[in-house]
C-alpha cells in the first residue's frame, strides 16, 4: 500500500501528532511523533515520523498495527518576513550572501518541516545572537547544491562580495554547502584582489531540525569573524565535536575531512588563523594573517575552465591524459602518489601533453607533506618532462589556481613562475611538524 492511500484510509494528515503502534520482532512498540511528508526517493510505503527528540524515523506501513491521533495539525496563517531590520548605528554592517545549503533554518513545529531561513527577520528568529554582533543584511544570490557549483558561480559570488565590501560593509559571509566549500574559498582567495576586509564562508554539517545541529554556532562565529581584523577569505566551522569553539581556516588551505562530523574541516599543512568562541572571544593562532585596511577590492575573474584534476590509482590508463589533450584541455593537475608520482607508462602521454602546450602540475594525494619529485627516478622523469611540482598545495587548490593562472597567460614559463608564487597563502614556506594531527 502506498503512503498516500494509507493516510487517506486512516484519516491522517501531514503534521498530525500521533502515536504509532508497530509490530517489531513479534512485540508491539509505540512511537510518538509528527507525521512528515514522505521522502522524495522513498518507495512510498513508509510513514515518516519526527520524534520528540528531533530525529526522524521511517516505519513500514505493513508493520503498523495501529495509529492514534493525539493532536491534529493546525492550519497556519501566511507569514511574511522583512528583508531588513532596523539598523543599530553602533554596530558594523555585514551582508550574508546565500548560495545554497541550509546554514540557518526555521522549523515549523506543527508539521516538523524545515524551511531555509534567509530574510533578516527569519535569521533573527533562527539565530538572534548575530544581530547583537552586526547589522546583518541578506542577499540570496542563488540556491544550488554545492556539487552543482561551477566556475561561473565563483565569479558571480566574487563580484557580489566586492560590491558589498566596496559599498561600506565591514565583512561578508557566504552561506555555502559544505561539500565543495574548499573549492569556492580557494577561487575567491585568488579572484578577490586588494582585499581589506574579512570574507567568510560558512555551512552546516547538520540541519537545524537536529538536536546536534552546528548551524547556529557556526553562523554566530562566522559573524564574529566577519567583523574581526583578519582581512582574508576564510572558512569558519566547528573546531571540535562539542560546542566549545569554531576555527577560521585560510581559504586556500582548508579541506572537508569527514562526511558527517561537526568538526569535519581541517587546515592542511598549516594551522588555522583563529579560534572563535561563542561568547565573542577570538584567539588568533598565528600572526601572519592579512590585516584589515581601507582599500577597494577588485575582482580578477579571468579563468580558463579547460582544466582537469586527475587522481592516480593502480591500473590508471594513459588514455585519460591523451583524451584530455585531444579535447583541448589547457591544464591538468595530477593528484599523484607519495612525493608526486605517476606510473612510468603514463609519462610518454604526459610528455606529449606538455609538448602540445598543455600545462601539467603535480600534487600529492597524501595531502599532508609536500611534493618532492627529486627523490625517486619516476619523479625525476616527470620533472624532466616538464611537470610543475606544486609544493604543499592541496590538489583542489592547485586545480583552481591553475584555472586562474591560465586565465592570465598561456606561456609555459610564466605559468610555472605564477604556479610557484604564493598569492594567498596556498604554499607554506616550510613543512610544519605541528600540522599533521590525527
Amino acid at each position: 500500500m502506498e503512503i498516500k492511500k494509507f493516510l487517506e484510509e486512516k484519516n491522517l494528515n501531514i503534521g498530525d501528532y500521533v502515536e504509532v503502534t508497530k509490530i517489531e520482532d513479534g512485540d508491539l512498540v509505540k512511537y510518538k511523533g509528527i507525521i512528515m511528508p514522505p521522502y522524495e526517493l522513498s518507495e512510498g510505503d513508509t510513514l515518516v515520523l519526527k520524534l520528540d527528540n528531533g530525529y526522524n524515523i521511517g516505519i513500514s506501513i505493513e508493520k503498523i498495527k495501529d495509529v492514534r491521533v493525539i493532536e491534529r495539525a493546525k492550519a497556519k496563517p501566511e507569514v511574511h518576513f522583512k528583508a531588513e531590520l532596523e539598523k543599530k548605528e553602533e554596530l558594523p554592517d555585514v551582508t550574508i550572501i546565500g548560495t545554497g545549503g541550509t546554514i540557518a533554518s526555521r522549523i515549523d513545529y506543527e508539521t516538523g518541516a524545515v524551511y531555509p531561513a534567509f530574510t533578516a527577520e527569519e535569521l533573527a528568529k533562527a539565530v538572534p545572537e548575530i544581530f547583537e554582533i552586526a547589522n546583518v543584511k541578506t542577499k540570496l544570490l542563488f540556491n544550488i547544491f554545492s556539487e552543482d557549483m561551477k566556475p561561473k558561480h565563483w565569479i558571480k559570488i566574487a563580484h557580489e562580495v566586492a560590491k558589498h565590501l566596496n559599498s561600506g560593509d565591514e565583512g561578508v559571509i557566504i552561506a555555502h554547502g559544505t561539500d565543495t566549500m574548499g573549492y569556492t574559498s580557494a577561487a575567491l582567495s585568488f579572484m578577490l584582489r586588494n582585499l581589506g576586509k574579512p570574507v567568510i564562508l560558512v555551512g552546516a554539517q547538520r540541519s537545524s531540525d537536529r538536536p546536534s545541529s552546528d548551524a547556529a554556532m557556526n553562523l554566530i562565529c562566522a559573524t564574529r569573524m566577519a567583523v574581526s581584523e583578519a582581512a582574508e577569505v576564510m572558512v569558519v566551522m566547528h573546531g571540535e565535536t562539542g560546542d566549545t569553539y569554531c576555527l577560521a581556516h585560510r581559504g586556500t588551505k582548508v579541506r572537508k575531512m569527514h562526511t558527517s562530523r561537526r568538526d569535519a574541516f581541517r587546515s592542511i599543512n598549516d594551522i588555522p588563523i583563529a579560534k572563535i568562541f561563542p561568547d565573542g572571544r577570538i584567539e588568533f593562532l598565528r600572526k601572519d594573517f592579512r590585516k584589515r585596511k581601507n582599500s577597494e577590492v577588485w575582482v580578477d575573474d579571468k579563468l580558463e575552465e579547460k582544466v582537469a584534476l586527475v587522481k592516480i590509482y593502480p591500473g590508471i590508463s594513459s588514455e585519460i591524459i591523451d583524451f584530455l589533450v585531444d579535447r583541448g584541455y589547457r591544464g591538468i593537475v595530477i593528484e599523484g602518489t607519495g612525493l608526486g608520482h605517476a606510473p612510468n607508462d603514463m609519462i610518454p602521454s604526459i610528455q606529449r601533453a606538455i609538448e602540445e602546450g598543455t600545462i601539467v602540475c603535480m600534487t600529492s594525494q597524501c595531502l599532508y607533506g609536500r611534493v618532492n619529485m627529486n627523490v625517486y627516478a619516476t619523479g625525476r622523469r616527470l620533472l624532466k618532462a616538464g611537470v610543475i611540482p606544486c609544493e604543499d598545495m592541496l590538489p583542489e587548490t592547485a586545480y583552481v589556481k591553475l584555472m586562474w593562472v591560465l586565465g592570465h597567460t598561456q606561456d609555459p614559463n610564466e605559468v610555472r613562475e605564477m604556479m610557484l608564487r604564493n598569492y594567498a597563502g596556498e604554499i607554506t614556506p616550510y613543512t610544519r611538524f605541528d600540522t599533521y594531527l590525527i
